[in-house]
């Protein structure tokens, strides 16, 4: 099944999750981002002209050319929250595979590598990487260990309901704890149906069946949470 959620467990048992991004809105952020930089570029090159067209005027723009198409990706993904004028544009960002901010590093290692996705034309190195693992990595995102995530509202975790927590009736594992408090958080995103469906699963901790046993996680995940 195709499934874009990235999850991390950080200590303490605690599920961090993001939703990865395929090659359609990465390239329209990319094609947002080019013609930002050819309007930057075609104002640099006016600029120039004074200096003339060679010597230490082409000089000059080909310096300026080569700090623009690389330095462009990377102060930004670094000093802009993992995000190019494009990527905000779509709702994405740069993030290590850990959950946490890029840094100059691992940014500079995944802008360099543009270089061999490009190949062997029209970045066609890169998208046949991405369309081979499941979390649209391409090989500067390998290397890097980088991937590129939604941050649009609708792909945070929704938020917990106003509910009466309640204690197990039995010592549960630390996988069983996350599992019920991942259920109650993401409950408003599923039908009733499928949370019957899931609860009826843990029957043996809540004793109970459909409502009554849906109704039983969301006040036990409530409590794991602290909401006493």
């Amino acid at each position: 099944m195709l499934d874009t959620r990235y999850r991390v467990e950080i200590p303490g048992g605690i599920n961090l999750d993001a939703q990865v991004v395929g090659p359609i809105p990465r390239f329209f952020a990319f094609a947002i981002d080019l013609c930002i930089r050819g309007v930057i570029i075609f104002v640099l090159s006016l600029m120039s002209i004074p200096f003339g067209t060679f010597g230490v005027g082409g000089g000059f723009f080909l310096i300026l050319l080569f700090a623009i198409e690389w330095l462009y990706p990377v102060l930004f993904e670094v000093f802009w929250r993992g995000q190019t004028p494009g990527k905000k544009a779509l709702g994405i960002s740069v993030i290590n595979d850990d959950l946490t901010p890029v840094s100059l590093g691992t940014s500079l290692v995944r802008n360099l590598l543009r270089t061999v996705d490009f190949l062997p034309l029209f970045y066609l190195a890169g998208l046949v990487t991405m369309l081979s693992n499941r979390h649209f990595q391409r090989l500067g995102d390998l290397a890097a260990g980088t991937l590129v995530i939604s941050v649009r509202e609708s792909a945070r975790a929704a938020p917990v309901p106003d509910i009466e927590p309640l204690a197990p009736s039995t010592p549960l594992l630390r996988t069983e704890q996350t599992s019920i408090i991942d259920f109650l958080q993401r409950s408003p995103q599923l039908s009733g149906p499928r949370q019957q469906e899931l609860a009826d699963i843990l029957e043996g901790v809540t004793h109970q069946k459909g409502d009554d046993g849906v109704r039983q996680l969301h006040r036990i995940g409530a409590w794991f949470l602290g909401l006493r």
